[in-house]
């Protein structure tokens, strides 16, 4: 019990206090939406930057934490694609769209700050690992599956439809800031010494990042009204609260993954699907409301999933 009130409400009450002033009225939809864009672009692509700076890149990429993980993911996208398909008969870019709320956990706003809380600081490394490959992976996956879904039967050739998908998703502001923080560890690696102002500077920006997102994040779960189809949501909900980090679980006992490994897959894998999921779904005009009931009511029901989860760890 006690894991609940110290491990997980701290980050839920930050949510919950985001949700009340945006359902108050006393912070308004214009004031969420600059506040996710500093986030979003700035705030949060230095966290990134700056973890992947300071990553190990030697150690931490460890094929049985990444296989758990991404094994797991992608087993959660093919149940929940073959449920719409198969048991709700939703159309082609339906599927995916349910697929990739189902696959896409939010792994840096509630999987961070609730692994920390958890097992420190200094377990988090596994996390940035799954991290860096999370959105330019699971972007690409996602987005290439979507255009050639759609494209199929229009004549566009293969190439074509794979550059849409890579340029896609190489603009987004998370795919920069992992990228810059890779290679601003490679040169480190080779000699170069940045100036304290600089980690100073970069370092105000990142400690900003998760307690906006987090509040932000409440901001726009308000918007997010449940609505229908509540069958593909709780499909949804399964997938991503049971079905992924249970796989994550299973396969990092069968693989050997070590305790911190092991803690890092799960807890990130244990995530509610994130706003990600719905921007996915909005930008192609596919499962929009399951998509957003989705991320609502997966980002409440977790508060009781992840202290499951918690319980069963090492």
């Amino acid at each position: 019990m006690s894991a609940l009130f110290t491990i997980i409400l701290p980050v839920f009450l930050v949510i919950g206090f985001g949700y009340l002033v945006s359902w108050r009225g006393w912070f308004s939809e214009s004031a969420v939406d600059g506040l996710m864009r500093f986030a979003q672009n700035f705030a949060v692509p230095t966290l990134l930057f700056v973890s992947m700076a300071r990553l190990d890149l030697g150690n931490e990429f460890r094929a049985p934490l990444l296989i758990s993980f991404y094994a797991g993911a992608m087993v959660s996208f093919a149940a929940g694609w073959a449920g719409a398909k198969y048991l709700f008969g939703r159309n082609p870019a339906d599927c995916v769209a349910i697929g990739f709320v189902c696959l896409f956990s939010n792994s840096l706003l509630l999987g961070i700050p609730i692994t920390q809380r958890a097992f420190g600081p200094e377990s988090l490394d596994g996390n940035w690992a799954i991290i860096a490959l999370h959105s330019p992976l699971l972007y690409t996956f996602g987005i290439t599956l979507m255009e050639f879904t759609r494209a199929r039967g229009t004549g566009l050739s293969v190439g074509g439809v794979a550059m849409r998908a890579l340029s896609g998703v190489l603009r987004t502001p998370l795919v920069i800031g992992i990228a810059c923080g890779l290679a601003m560890n490679l040169l480190i690696q080779a000699g170069l010494v940045m100036p304290e102002g600089f980690w100073g500077a970069v370092d105000m920006i990142a400690r900003a990042a998760l307690p906006a997102a987090l509040f932000g994040l409440g901001g726009v779960l308000h918007r997010y009204r449940p609505e229908g189809d509540m069958a593909t949501i709780a499909m949804c909900c399964a997938c991503s609260l049971l079905v992924h980090p249970g796989i994550a679980f299973g396969l990092g006992h069968l693989l050997g993954l070590d305790t911190a490994g092991m803690r890092s897959s799960v807890m990130t894998a244990a995530m509610a699907p994130g706003v990600n999921a719905y921007l996915f779904a909005n930008i192609y005009g596919a499962a929009r409301r399951v998509a957003a009931s989705s991320v609502l009511i997966a980002t409440a029901a977790s508060v009781f999933t992840v202290w499951m989860w918690l319980a069963l760890l090492p």
